[in-house]
């Protein structure tokens, strides 16, 4: 009978600890992806506060490109206006926020072509840093979005993997979404000459 007794309450203890370890490791997993998600904020930030210089030297060159300026400012608008925090990530909000950042990238490829008509604004030394800076900007988000996709891949198997993803369950920890291609950058652009 206390043979049995001590069996039984070595189950429940190696239950108790698995439980305890499956929580933490998904909170761990989760402050991952948290922090990754935050540094994709951080480099959409960055590129939506360059916007506003690189349309203001545009501005000083192409005034009658007014339209294609607005176009740029009101996308950044948009897409500064969709703040996702990871508790509200689903692949629906994850969709808007990822259209709303598209939006903006568009807008600025139009204002980057607009700069081809401009011999002298191409030529200004402060057209050509914020370019740059645009361009290193982009890798960073490029970068930001890849390293979110493995935190929340990680993440996401954890969660589905049997037994832990009945205590994942209990717990309320749930998959989060991944960053996917635009519709648009699944088809192949057309070269025409």
């Amino acid at each position: 009978m206390r043979k049995s007794i001590l069996i039984v309450l070595g189950v429940v203890v190696v239950a108790a600890v698995y439980c305890f370890s499956a929580y933490n490791k998904f909170v761990n997993q989760e402050e991952v992806v948290k922090s990754s998600w935050a540094n994709v904020e951080t480099q959409y930030q960055r590129r939506a506060d360059l916007i506003p210089n690189l349309v203001n030297t545009v501005k000083g060159y192409a005034a009658h490109e007014s339209k294609t300026l607005n176009e740029v400012v009101e996308a950044r608008s948009k897409a500064t206006s969709v703040n996702l925090s990871l508790d509200e990530l689903t692949p629906e909000k994850m969709a808007e926020f990822q259209k709303a950042q598209a939006a903006v990238g568009s807008a600025l490829g139009r204002l980057i072509a607009i700069s081809e008509n401009y011999p002298d604004l191409k030529a200004a030394d402060n057209f050509r840093d914020l370019q740059v800076q645009l361009e290193g900007t982009e890798n960073r988000i490029g970068k930001a979005r890849k390293d979110f996709n493995e935190a929340a891949k990680g993440y996401n198997v954890a969660v589905r993997r049997f037994p832990a993803n009945l205590i994942a369950g209990m717990f309320g920890f749930e998959q989060k979404p991944y960053f996917e291609a635009d519709e648009e950058s699944k088809a192949a652009p057309k070269v025409e000459f």
